[in-house]
C-alpha cells in the first residue's frame, strides 16, 4: 500500500505567509523560507506555496519567494497562483518548483493542462479545485474563491484527469481555516471518481481529522496550513499517530 502524504501549505501574500478563514480575513503567519526550512527538518512529505493574490492582481507568482523557499528544501515543492500560461509555468519551474498548480487558468483554458503535461509530465501538473456545497452538489469557484463557475467538482475533476493532470488539490471553501475537519464527503466523491491522487485541503484541526480523511475521505494526501504553522501538532507526532492507527506513512527518522 502506498504511503499517505502530509503536505504543508504556505499561502503567500506580499512575501509573507498568511492564513484566513473561508478564504477571507488573512493574517500573517511567518516567513516562507523559514517555515519551509522548519518543515523540511520536521519530516513533512511535500510543500505547497500558493500566491493567494497573484491571480486577482493579474501577475505571476513571486519568483524570488519561490527561489528562497526551494533553496531550503529537499522535498517536492508545488507552486500555484498566477500561473496562466506556458511561460508562467516555465518561470516557476526554473525558480525551483517541481510541480505547478493550476486553478483559474485551467478553468479558462483546459487545454493548458494537456500542454503542460506534454512538456513536463503529468506528475508535474496539479489541478486545484476550490469547491463549496450548493443546492446541486459541490460547486466550483475560481479566482481565489471569488467567482462561481458553471462546473461541478466531480465532473471537473474527471475532465482534468482526462486532460493529463497528475493530481487534484481539492479544497473545501466551507471548511477552509475552520479547523472543523476535512469535508470527507467531498473528498470521497472526487477520490472515487478519478484514477489520480487527490489531495484533501481545508479544515484540518486535529490528528483525528487526518485519520478520517485518509479513511472515510479516501484521500491520497492531506494538506494543511494553520495546524502546522503555529506548531500545534508536530509533523512527526502526527505521522506517528496516523501510523499507530493503521495509516501507511513515511517515517524517515
Amino acid at each position: 500500500m502506498l504511503a499517505k502524504r502530509l503536505i504543508a501549505c504556505l499561502d503567500v501574500r506580499d512575501g509573507s505567509v498568511v492564513k484566513g478563514i473561508n478564504f477571507e480575513g488573512l493574517r500573517k503567519a511567518g516567513d516562507p523560507a523559514e517555515l519551509a526550512a522548519r518543515y523540511n527538518e520536521e519530516g513533512i512529505d511535500e510543500l505547497t506555496v500558493l500566491d493567494v493574490t497573484a491571480t486577482l492582481e493579474g501577475r505571476r507568482a513571486l519568483l524570488d519567494t519561490i527561489r528562497q523557499v526551494s533553496a531550503r528544501l529537499f522535498i517536492p515543492l508545488a507552486v500555484g497562483g498566477g500561473i496562466r500560461s506556458m511561460d508562467d509555468a516555465r518561470a516557476v519551474i526554473d525558480a525551483g518548483a517541481d510541480k505547478v498548480s493550476l486553478n483559474s487558468a485551467a478553468l479558462a483554458d483546459p487545454a493548458l493542462i494537456t500542454a503542460l503535461a506534454g512538456i513536463y509530465g503529468s506528475q508535474a501538473v496539479i489541478v486545484a479545485i476550490d469547491a463549496k456545497r450548493g443546492p446541486n452538489g459541490f460547486e466550483v469557484f475560481g479566482r481565489s474563491g471569488t467567482t462561481r463557475e458553471a462546473r461541478e467538482a466531480v465532473g471537473w475533476a474527471r475532465e482534468a484527469a482526462d486532460r493529463g493532470a497528475g493530481e487534484i488539490l481539492l479544497t473545501s471553501i466551507d471548511r477552509d481555516g475552520t479547523r472543523s475537519g476535512f469535508d470527507c464527503e467531498l473528498t470521497a466523491a472526487v477520490s472515487t471518481a478519478v484514477p489520480i491522487p487527490v489531495i484533501a485541503s481545508g479544515g484540518a484541526g486535529t490528528p483525528e481529522h487526518f485519520r478520517e480523511v485518509f479513511s472515510a475521505g479516501c484521500a491520497d494526501a492531506a494538506l494543511a496550513a494553520s495546524i502546522f504553522h503555529f506548531s500545534e501538532h508536530a509533523v512527526r507526532d502526527l505521522k506517528q499517530f496516523l501510523a499507530s492507527h493503521g495509516v501507511p506513512m513515511r517515517l524517515d527518522w
